[in-house]
């Protein structure tokens, strides 16, 4: 036999499917997937590819059995159905948006034949049965069923077959080698829509059996035999299985949600999707035995997509599913689907005190129920023991459930992590979860807080760490002020047998230096900070006296009346700098301020700054030159020059 499954939507709905972002979750491997949508996917097992039809970008993506992408087949405007022959050889593809089915080697992954299918007609649906190619083509109410015969010398191309059915929608076909001269046909796009299986084998399709059995089929799957059919509709929680020959019921499976696709292994082995609306499970494995409960996995975090998306491996061993939507698909690659897929998990309380017991609790269930006595490995993963130390094996007890007591000997966030190995029929499964355990908080000082000093002094920090446990490891950071200067790492190293760690830094701006402790297993990380200022270098010159004289306990300088006095001003240069200029004189016994302004410096840090005016004689002055933080930058700490006096003779 060969394995084939078709998309049971509508053209329309192949081409404007539900677009739901669904999340990524975990599977035995999973591969983000370039498509926006998947229309309909097909594996050829002797080639060991997936061909994934995407209306939407126009192309077939070519992958490997891990999703990896080996190329991509572009141009195929609106591409929907696929169909692979009995010997792989070729794949044919419906071209919906240009009325034609292309042939594609699967060797070389090239076009080697195409058939027009005439105008309008919008091939959607495909199935080879007794050397023919039969496809659904049309539009609503105007939908037909046809053919290639590519068993004559020049293929031709027959529409109208529909023997006399009125289909509402092109038709979802599917035929099987193993069940020669049958093709079944669902008129998938209205609820009374009926299955219809026709009889083939002079050529000329003939009604053998319809029945209605309520429509809107969302994808259908032949039994390995061809005798039967499995449907996935919506508004139903269940697949159906019927019997080809009479159309009757042979078997439901059961879904908690809306079936979406259908695939059937080998070995009789049914695949499904579900929209999984509540988000409990979108990956269901019928067994054989209809005694034996489904399993059940959660591959997607969000509704599953439209469209065909799973589909076994030719030799049934492996399960693909497709997730996801809007060019955010991936490509879930299930190695053992057969098994039950356990759900683990592992409770453990939000915080606990160090060397005091806690209690770790939690469930493994599938629907193959464990029995109790089922072995759990633990592990236990802390700042002692990073790579994780096994606390051995705990066991199932009734109901699923299991607890375990730990006193954890190391601080901080301590992971408890459980495993169970998996058997025969049950695939492995981990949990774990995290515990914030208590650390003593460890004594750290840095000296020199809120001191001042003068440009370009080094001064020396000292950080000092109290009792830890085993780390005695401190780091001095030294972060000056200013965005173009980093927080630097200044000092690292063990502390000496006093606890004292010492750097010398050089200050020339304000600068915030910082103590960091890194923690142990029983001992908190500890950061302290110490911020300390550095003044600017600043100097002044008077120009223009005519003499200068010791007197009133000052040197001054002495201007003529006429003559007006020039003050230089140097400082520590910086961008945007700014000295603010005072000037005073001695009134009444006190020095009182006349004047006071700031002068931008250049790029070298000077200001040339000339009093003008006619200043009174015999009066003494002062001028002062001084940077004032956040005048024009903040980077160092105000500071104040030294006065020069001065007065002013006839």
């Amino acid at each position: 036999m060969r394995l084939r499954t078709l998309p049971a939507a509508t053209a329309l709905a192949a081409l404007f499917g539900s677009v739901v972002l669904a999340a990524p979750a975990a599977a035995d491997s999973s591969t983000p997937i370039p498509v926006w949508g998947v229309n309909d996917t097909v594996v050829d097992g002797v080639h060991q590819r997936v061909f994934i039809s995407d209306a939407y970008d126009n192309q077939i993506v070519v992958t490997d059995f891990t999703g990896q992408v080996v190329t991509k087949l572009t141009g195929l405007s609106q591409v929907l159905d696929l169909e692979l022959s009995p010997d792989s050889g070729t794949l044919w593809a419906a071209v919906y948006g240009a009325d034609k089915i292309v042939a594609i080697d699967t060797a070389q992954l090239t076009q080697s034949a195409e058939y027009p299918t005439g105008d309008k007609t919008v091939p959607a649906h495909l199935a080879y049965a007794d050397g023919r190619l039969w496809f659904g083509y049309g539009d609503q109410w105007d939908s037909g069923l046809g053919e290639v015969d590519l068993s004559a010398a020049t293929p031709t191309v027959t529409l109208d077959l529909a023997a006399g059915h009125d289909f509402s929608s092109p038709p979802v076909l599917r035929a099987d080698p193993d069940n020669p001269g049958t093709l079944l046909a669902l008129d998938a796009g209205i609820s009374s829509g009926p299955m219809i299986v026709y009889d083939i084998s002079s050529g000329t399709p003939v009604i053998r059996v319809s029945a209605e059995k309520n429509g809107f089929f969302n994808d259908a799957a032949l039994t390995p035999d061809g005798q039967n059919v499995v449907v996935a509709g919506p508004g139903t929680r269940a697949l159906t299985e019927y019997r080809l020959s009479d159309l009757s019921e042979v078997r439901t499976f059961p879904t908690v949600s809306a079936p979406k696709t259908v695939d059937i292994a080998p070995d009789g082995t049914v695949a499904a999707t579900v929209l999984d609306t509540d988000d409990v499970g979108d990956t269901y494995v019928f067994s054989t035995d209809p005694a034996q409960p489904t399993s059940v996995r959660n591959l997607s975090r969000d509704w599953m997509p439209g469209g065909h998306s799973t589909i076994w491996s030719a030799d049934g061993s492996r399960l693909f599913v497709l997730t996801g939507s809007a060019n955010a698909m991936r490509f879930q690659t299930v190695d053992a689907p057969r098994l039950y897929a356990p759900t683990l998990t592992a409770d453990a309380p939000a915080k606990a005190a160090r060397a005091e017991s806690l209690t770790v609790k939690g469930r493994l269930t599938a629907n193959l129920a464990l029995p109790a006595g089922t072995p759990l490995q633990v592990t236990r993963t802390d700042l002692d023991s990073p790579n994780g130390k096994s606390l051995g094996t705990r066991y199932l007890g009734t109901g699923g459930s299991y607890s375990f007591t730990d006193t954890p000997p190391a601080g901080g966030k301590v992971k408890y992590t459980v495993t169970y190995a998996g058997d025969t029929t049950h695939t492995a499964a981990t949990a774990s979860d995290s515990v914030d355990v208590s650390r003593a908080t460890p004594t750290l000082t840095l000296n020199n807080n809120g001191k001042a000093y003068d440009y370009a002094k080094s001064v020396t920090f000292t950080a000092h760490l109290g009792s830890t446990y085993k780390n005695r490891k401190v780091e001095i950071w030294a972060d000056p002020s200013g965005s173009d200067k980093p927080d630097t790492l200044v000092k690292s190293g063990t502390v000496n047998s006093a606890g004292n760690l010492s750097v010398a830094v050089t200050l020339k701006r304000k600068t915030r230096l910082t103590a960091k402790f890194a923690g142990d297993a029983r001992y908190a990380p500890r950061t302290v900070t110490s911020s300390v200022g550095a003044r600017v270098k600043v100097s002044s010159t008077l120009a223009g006296a005519y003499r200068t004289t010791y007197t009133w306990g000052h040197t001054y300088y002495f201007f003529r009346q006429s003559k007006d006095p020039v003050v230089t001003t140097t400082m520590t240069a910086y961008p945007g700098r700014k000295q603010l200029l005072q000037v005073q004189v001695h009134y009444d016994g006190v020095w009182q301020t006349t004047d006071k302004e700031y002068f931008r410096l250049d790029s070298s840090g000077k200001s040339v700054v000339t009093l003008t005016g006619t200043p009174p004689t015999g009066y003494r002055f002062r001028v002062r030159d001084s940077y004032i933080s956040g005048s024009g930058d903040s980077v160092n700490t105000t500071t104040y020059g030294a006065w020069k006096y001065l007065t002013f003779t006839k």
